[in-house]
């Protein structure tokens, strides 16, 4: 079963993000979660009691205006390297929160302007208390890290820009 504290994370990192579902299946037991509308809750089911149990409206968070999303997203110069299409973005296969260390006071796993091999592991993305090493998938030089260390990452969302070799 999902650990109330892990529900609770899982609530928080699909209200800060643009995914309006997520479904997780653990040990035999699986959590699907759904940005509400009103008249809707989150239900965790136990495949053993094929039953619902609803989780209080209380401990829901409502979602951002997606505008106010929108403002927090920094327009800088580094973006225009962004539409450069001979560029790889290295994107987060998960909702989760994006470190460039192993652990604080690390160094990073990479830097601008450092050859990467296809396996070389670039970040790790924290979800559920897990962490998930991301490697680059492609030979080349980092160009650009697109977000900032501790930050929440989208499922999707480009972390890295690299020039392939």
């Amino acid at each position: 079963m999902f650990k109330l504290s892990e529900i609770k994370e899982l609530i928080k990192l699909v209200d800060q993000s643009s995914l309006q579902e997520l479904e997780i299946e653990n040990e035999g037991a699986r959590l699907s979660i759904r940005k509400p509308n009103k008249s809707e809750a989150v239900y965790v089911t136990a495949p053993v009691q094929h039953t619902y149990a609803p989780i209080g409206q209380a401990s829901i968070p409502h979602a951002a205006p997606a505008a106010a999303l929108e403002a927090s997203v920094p327009a800088t110069a580094g973006h225009a390297k962004q539409e450069d299409s001979s560029l790889h973005k290295i994107v987060s296969p998960m909702v989760g929160t994006f470190y460039q260390s192993a652990s604080p006071g690390a160094a990073p796993f990479v830097n601008v302007g450092q050859k990467v091999g296809d396996k070389t592991v670039v970040c790790i993305v924290e979800a559920m208390k897990l962490m998930n090493e991301i490697e680059a998938e492609i030979k080349g030089e980092i160009v650009e890290v697109l977000v900032e260390n501790g930050q929440l990452v989208e499922y999707g969302q480009p972390l890295f820009l690299v020039r392939p070799e």
